[in-house]
């Protein structure tokens, strides 16, 4: 048998346990076993139970003779058969000598086939693979370093064979001293502040009024959590030496079943499996191809027959399904530190994250409704989308070439409406806020990182010295130094070589950029060319408001272009990464993290920059138009302005990245594990109902994607882009983004918690290299938002029209009544015979008055053209210009001062933290003597019992 838990065999291994051995081949047993009394009071029963005592904590090791005599491992006489309900001999004989093997641990798939020895983690491979050598090494290594073993074919496929690792207490033990990892040790203590009588009678009264409300909805009921000692405790590194510290109410719990799978992957990560200095660790066996696959097992199945309310909890699996991912509880918090229990504190403080961008999304939502009900409601009280509504008499010249007819300016009065839902007197508060908001997110996330990381132990934390990629290693194994931390000889990159691969790497990151380019100058192209063609439509609803078709359609083709872009992206990014040869795997992924964030954040958001800052900005004016490659005439803005255009971009591409995200987080993982079993099903009958065991459930299931969270941080960085970079021109990005948060937080533990396989649990401090990303969105914000008020928008010149031009000039008001005329004062007047041949409309306007129009309008401030200077810029556009450029620098300097001063308010550490933490230091440092010193009282009394005193003893 392929080293099994209960360490019984019938060949002639020689078994030994640590303390003394045991002789099997001559069925001799050491006296160190047997109960207390006379031999002749053993009977064989007593003495078959002390062998499966002794037998728990059994190694077998073996040597190189014996490695050479024995044969191969892979070879299929030593496995068992895939069956879940058949038992070894050894279990049998057990059974025979009066000890019941736990039937419930053997069925539910967690355990070894003695059902005692639980699984902490699974290898996978195929019989048919040429690594047999290498596997061979490995495997022996680890049953060397203490792991124990089993092995057990598919049901499905017998080429495939899953190996089970298990880790005894000993092993646990010593390695989790060796990683330092905490563990509790005494029961917290707290201390309520003193409180006067009069706060305390304030506090019954309150009580008693909060008795009569409903009870807080949000919260998840305490009950159906189990309790979670290690929150509720001091915690200290383990140490075996002083092991009498910790609370160990049973060793098999002691770890949970995360930590015990971190330490099996620790030990993996640092075994041989051929001779050579590089030649370690199980990720290059992955790589390579000699194991398929490696996970920890999910804690059995996430549904249960019974109600959790009823029954309770099957495992935290199921748990984690009924309180976090089922849809029912999509209102209440999150059981975090469950989460951080199943899942590590990596993958917890992604969701910590995602539930604190969610809970600030909250105000930033509502006031940007606010923001939006204020335009509906001032909407029949705007004098602007009034004079626009009402200008039948003005006739606006043609937006294209030939095809376009004139139109009148009031055609254009529900644009006009819709814009001023986004464009009113609240947008720069609202800009104003959304900047104040992001930096109030960041600088809150710091202080709640912080509580986090005190309650779950990564104050104190630092990470490992990390092993250098192999690929490095392979590629600069000739030339060496010595490690500074270490002091160990590795792999050294020289300047120079590592500056020309940085330069290498850059040239490629600023040619994809100009692919992006290329793309935005191909949908311009496509728009300038679209609007002809739909203005010759012969549908009239698509002739009349070509303009919105055009833009319409060009926001669908360029999100195609942007979902298409983005898979040559990352490849690109791949290459240009491995290119870089970064020395370990945190390089490794902040180089690629930061390659893809720039690649897409430039994909996504290109065309909203052209919109916001270029469209309608450099078209010349009639009778002049600029033109592309003295071709095409640049498309102008509508009648009532860009905003639209801005707002329809930012609409679709929002609603439809985030539809087509969560599509593919769950729809692709659902239709592969459906696959999977539907293929199950057609091999085995559709009849035929198979129990499988927990590790081929979770091979079956889709494992987690090879860049860990990367997507999952990225869709919400670029997502926190789109909420604040051009809010000012969409107040609704917030509510859009709070209501797919909603969804995407239950999306992401479903598929969690169901449909991939668990991962393993590792620890993280914060969130990386994604902080100093969203500080420099949060920078960008401030910019975009200020030229969007300023350049996009007619705040700017609506406000010089009424201080300046408008009936209240010189009176410092600036109310409705002060913009009346505005319309007629921001459009300028050009005589239709002055028209370019190529640009003269095909109609000549006479459906409008019976005669031909002799002149018409378009937005701009020119001179009229019977002036001394035809068609040149008036005085009011210089002003305009001043305010504008004056209201840029006013609004990001003073943005920024608010942003600094409250950076600098707000401490990273709260300051009950920062005393809960003072005061742990005190109380751990007094419990660690305070044990100590009762451990050597005991010594003292003991020595006395046994006669043996020393007058000079302490204490």
């Amino acid at each position: 048998m392929e080293a099994s838990s209960s360490g019984i065999t019938n060949g002639k291994t020689k078994v030994f346990h640590p303390e003394g051995g045991v002789d099997l081949q001559g069925y001799q047993l050491d006296m160190q076993i047997l109960p207390d009394g006379p031999k002749s009071d053993v009977d064989f029963s007593e003495i078959l139970n002390a062998i499966q005592e002794m037998a728990k904590d059994v190694n077998i090791l073996f040597d190189e003779l014996e490695a050479v005599s024995s044969p191969c491992k892979d070879d299929d006489s030593l496995l068992h058969p895939g069956n879940l309900t058949s038992t070894s001999d050894d279990a049998s004989r057990l059974e025979a000598g009066g000890e019941t093997v736990p039937e419930r641990n053997k069925l539910n798939g967690l355990y070894f086939r003695d059902g005692k020895c639980r699984i902490d983690y699974i290898l996978v491979y195929r019989k048919s693979n040429p690594q047999i050598e290498k596997r061979e090494v490995f495997e022996r290594n680890i049953r060397a370093e203490g792991l124990q073993m089993e092995k057990e074919s598919s049901l499905i496929n017998s080429d495939i064979i899953f190996v089970k690792l298990h880790a005894p207490w000993e092993v646990l033990g010593r390695y989790a001293e060796q990683m330092n990892v905490r563990m509790p040790f005494r029961r917290k203590i707290y201390y309520l502040p003193r409180r006067y009588k009069f706060m305390s009678r304030i506090d019954k009264q309150i009580s008693r009024f909060r008795r009569w409300l409903p009870k807080k909805p949000m919260r998840l009921d305490k009950e159906t959590l189990p309790d979670l000692e290690e929150n509720d405790c001091y915690t200290a590194p383990f140490s075996q030496q002083r092991i009498h510290h910790f609370i160990i109410h049973n060793k098999e719990t002691f770890f949970n079943n995360a930590t015990r799978s971190r330490i099996v992957h620790h030990i993996l990560q640092r075994i041989k499996y051929e001779e050579g200095k590089n030649k370690i660790g199980l990720n290059r066996l992955l790589t390579n191809g000699s194991y398929e696959a490696a996970f920890p097992l999910h804690e059995g199945s996430y549904r249960s027959k019974n109600s959790i309310r009823t029954h309770g909890a099957e495992n935290h699996r199921h748990l984690l399904y009924e309180c976090w991912a089922s849809w029912g509880v999509w209102y209440k918090y999150q059981p975090l530190d469950l989460v951080r229990r199943y899942f590590g504190e990596k993958i917890g403080l992604y969701f910590a994250w995602l539930g604190w961008y969610t809970g600030m999304l909250f105000p930033a939502a509502f006031i940007g409704l606010f923001v939006f009900l204020y335009g509906v409601t001032t909407l029949d009280h705007c004098q602007v989308s009034k004079e626009v509504c009402q200008a039948t008499d003005i006739i606006m010249c043609p937006v294209c070439d030939k095809y376009c007819p004139f139109m009148r300016l009031s055609d254009s009065c529900v644009y006009a409406k819709v814009t001023h839902l986004f464009d009113n007197g609240a947008t720069v508060f609202f800009a104003v806020f959304m900047a104040v908001w992001a930096t109030v997110f960041l600088e809150f996330w710091k202080r709640r990182r912080a509580v986090i990381a005190y309650d779950w132990d990564l104050i104190d934390w630092e990470e490992e010295e990390e092993e250098i990629r192999p690929q490095f290693e392979a590629k600069y194994s000739k030339k060496e130094r010595m490690n500074p931390i270490s002091g160990k000889p590795e792999p050294y990159q020289a300047f120079t070589d590592k500056c020309s691969r940085l330069i290498v790497s850059a040239s490629g990151i600023f040619f994809m950029i100009c692919v992006v380019i290329a793309a935005v100058f191909g949908i311009v192209i496509y728009r300038v060319v679209t609007v002809s063609t739909f203005a010759a439509f012969k549908w009239a609803l698509i002739r009349n408001n070509s303009q919105v078709a055009t833009t319409g359609t060009a926001v669908c083709i360029n999100f195609c272009i942007i979902m298409l872009l983005n898979v040559l992206y990352e490849k690109v990014a791949l290459l240009l990464t491995n290119l870089e040869q970064p020395r370990t795997e945190s390089e490794w992924e902040n180089s690629f993290t930061l390659k893809m964030f720039l690649f897409q954040f430039v994909n996504l958001n290109s065309s909203t920059f052209y919109i916001a800052f270029f469209l309608g900005r450099f078209t010349g004016h009639p009778g002049a138009y600029l033109r592309l490659i003295n071709r095409w005439r640049l498309e102008e803005c509508h009648p009532s302005g860009c905003l639209i255009d801005l707002c329809m971009q930012m609409g679709i591409i929002m609603v439809l990245k985030q539809t087509w995200n969560n599509f593919m987080e769950l729809g692709y993982p659902l239709i592969q594990n459906w696959w999977t079993r539907r293929k199950v099903r057609q091999e085995h009958g559709p009849e035929r109902k198979i129990s499988f065991p927990q590790w081929e459930k979770d091979y079956n299931l889709q494992p987690m994607n090879a860049y860990g969270l990367f997507d999952e941080y990225l869709e919400m960085i670029l997502q926190f882009g789109f909420t604040t970079i051009f809010v000012a021109a969409f107040p609704l990005a917030p509510l859009l983004a709070l209501l797919n948060n909603i969804i995407e937080i239950r999306l992401d533990a479903y598929k969690f918690v169901t449909q991939w396989r668990r991962p393993l649990a590792s620890r993280a401090k914060d969130i990386g290299i994604w902080y100093g990303i969203l500080e420099g969105i949060g920078i960008l914000s401030v910019i975009t938002n200020a030229f969007v008020i300023a350049i996009t928008s007619d705040f700017i010149p609506r406000l010089v029209y009424a201080y300046k031009y408008g009936p209240c000039a010189g009176q410092g008001e600036a109310g409705q009544k002060c913009m009346v005329g505005y319309v007629n004062a921001s459009l300028s007047v050009f005589r239709i015979s002055d028209f370019e041949n190529r640009s003269e409309p095909e109609s000549d306007g006479s459906e409008f008055s019976g005669t031909p129009l002799k002149y018409c309008r378009y937005r701009d401030y020119r001179d009229p053209p019977h002036s001394l200077v035809p068609y040149g810029y008036t005085l009011q556009f210089w002003h305009v210009l001043a305010a504008r450029l004056a209201f840029i620098i006013v609004f990001e300097h003073l943005v920024f001062c608010i942003k600094h001063l409250i950076s600098y308010l707000i401490p990273d550490l709260p300051k009950d933290l920062r005393d809960r933490m003072r005061r742990e230091k005190y109380l751990i440092q007094e419990m660690m003597y305070e044990a100590e010193l009762e451990r050597l009282q005991k010594e003292r009394k003991e020595r006395k019992k046994n006669g043996k005193v020393h007058h000079n003893e302490w204490p």
